[in-house]
């Protein structure tokens, strides 16, 4: 095993989502890509493609792919029913593509994460955080553009996030000197904006303006609303919305917290995680797919 080991945990669903939307903007369903049994690859090729180049630039050893749980499995529906209830349908090339995606992990050997009734972000929480206490000093990635996932940088933790520039890689630095509070606060700024994504109600009144400079006086929601009567008078004119919206956003921190003590991940063996890249086997495996590879991610 080499010395220096990292860790790349793969948000499915958001990379395999918005590389099938990202190539079928415009153009009917049949008129997408297909295999010639019929199978879509529109998203399979953008995401297999960004995997290896992941795992080639970052010298990734040990990788999983984490998948969403289906939203009425969640755990969150549990306290909250209208969790995620405002999304719509998926498109039916797009599921096809998912479970062609997990059927092709499998058979490469690489790790999937499912976990109900707990979430991918949950899963890469868990992960992420057993990682930094069995490695610690080795570098573990998150692949994802949901930012949500923010709250579980550290100095050892970064977040790869695609834009128009190419990926980002960013840190507990950047997320610092960007927002002035910790990772770990960012629930509280969430617990207070809301998320319309998700159907997470935040506190009706309390936008951008106003969430992140409240958590950096306060600290935290708990902390804010313990000090409602004596709130700082250049915030006043929030008092009236934050009282009224206590319990709203007290179940939104519940909604917007990752859960990293996941029991069934407890006993996790990162055994399972290593990277075996098979220069025969995979190349052979997505090339009915018309999914090519770079010979060097494989060096």
């Amino acid at each position: 095993m080499q010395t220096t080991q990292s860790l790349l945990l793969i948000d499915g669903f958001n990379l395999l989502s918005r590389g099938y939307f990202a190539t079928a903007y415009g153009k009917n369903e049949e008129d997408l890509p297909k295999t010639s049994e019929g199978l879509y690859t529109n998203g399979l090729r953008v995401f297999f493609q960004k995997l290896f180049h992941l795992v080639s630039s970052h010298s990734i050893s040990h990788l999983a792919v984490a998948w969403d749980v289906k939203r009425e499995d969640s755990v969150r529906r549990q306290y909250f029913p209208d969790y995620k209830q405002t999304r719509g349908e998926l498109p039916q090339a797009l599921i096809q593509q998912y479970q062609t995606c997990e059927t092709l992990l499998e058979s490469m050997g690489m790790k999937q994460l499912v976990t109900p009734p707990y979430e991918a972000d949950d899963a890469i929480g868990a992960i992420s955080c057993l990682w930094t206490k069995q490695f610690p000093g080795q570098s573990c990635f998150i692949y994802s553009n949901d930012r949500d996932l923010l709250q579980l940088l550290n100095e050892q933790t970064t977040q790869i996030i695609a834009s128009k520039k190419g990926d980002q890689l960013y840190t507990v630095d950047h997320f610092t000197a960007d927002y002035s509070i910790q990772p770990n606060q960012w629930i509280d700024v969430k617990a207070l904006l809301g998320d319309k994504s998700d159907n997470i109600p935040g506190c009706p009144g309390v936008g951008e303006k106003s969430a992140l400079p409240l958590i950096q006086q306060y600290g935290s929601i708990e902390r804010l609303f313990d000090e409602l009567e004596s709130l700082d008078p250049s915030f006043n004119r929030y008092k009236k919305k934050l009282v009224a919206g206590q319990d709203s956003s007290i179940l939104s921190k519940k909604l917007a917290t990752i859960l990293c003590d996941i029991p069934e991940l407890e006993m996790t063996s990162f055994e399972e995680y290593l990277l075996k890249l098979d220069t025969i086997n995979i190349p052979a495996i997505l090339e009915p797919f018309n999914i090519k590879i770079k010979t060097t991610t494989f060096s």
